[in-house]
């Protein structure tokens, strides 16, 4: 039976893991290693000089394997398929993230940072990630059919699928856009806002990113604007 890790950045009580395990148990045998709490934007970092608690935790999927982690979701594949399971996976899902993983966003993103782990580490990888605080309608339709086709994909060494579901109504879903590319448009222009002035002329900063809602066709960020699912393949920056 295939061996199935999946681990996120949303920490392992979100919403989207469950809904990925519960899909996930169709194809193996599940087993789940997650952050304890929130790590967005943790992108690909792992922990070096500081030690990682795994406990076993509660899991409302019934038959996975859950385990919490107190470290990044890089740590989460890499003591997950080397330590905590039984036997290393098969196959590594990351996700489902709330809130899209295209275009530079890709290159912060834990989400597509433990899958990349995953790679380095060998395994086929598939990142999933879908919009944030909207409806799951077009991603509960397809989620299976998605794992499906990912499963499929054969991947170079140091490649992941990277899934993103639209956040529309099914009855305003447009289809799959497969084979996109990374689109180079930011989906946030980041700035920077002072949240409070501190002792010795010093400045509290907060991120306050603007919005860019601009569509670039055959780009994993035009398909999602159009209410499509993109489907492709991303290249880790060291291959």
């Amino acid at each position: 039976m295939r061996k199935i890790l999946i681990t996120n950045d949303d920490g392992i009580s979100a919403d989207g893991i469950i809904r990925l395990a519960k899909a996930a148990k169709e194809f193996g045998e599940v087993w789940v290693v997650a952050p304890s709490h929130q790590r967005s934007a943790a992108s690909h970092s792992i922990s070096l000089r500081n030690s990682i608690d795994i406990y076993p935790h509660d899991f409302p999927v019934e038959g996975v394997h859950a385990y919490s982690c107190s470290g990044t979701p890089g740590d989460c594949v890499r003591v997950g398929a080397l330590s905590v399971m039984d036997e290393k996976p098969d196959v590594v899902l990351s996700g489902i993230n709330d809130g899209y993983n295209v275009a530079t966003d890709i290159q912060y993103s834990a989400t597509a940072g433990a899958a990349f782990e995953a790679a380095f580490q060998g395994f086929h990888a598939i990142a999933l990630s879908e919009g944030v605080w909207t409806n799951h309608e077009v991603t509960d339709a397809y989620l299976k059919d998605m794992i499906a086709d990912g499963l499929e994909v054969k991947l170079k060494y140091g490649e992941i699928v990277n899934i993103n579901f639209p956040g529309c109504n099914l009855s305003d879903y447009k289809g799959i856009q497969r084979g996109v590319k990374v689109s180079r448009n930011a989906f946030f222009i980041d700035r920077y806002k002072v949240i409070e002035e501190l002792a010795n002329n010093g400045k509290r900063y907060m991120v306050d990113g603007i919005h860019k809602a601009v569509p670039e066709e055959g780009t994993d960020y035009g398909a999602v604007l159009g209410n499509c699912i993109s489907f492709g393949i991303v290249n880790n920056v060291g291959t």
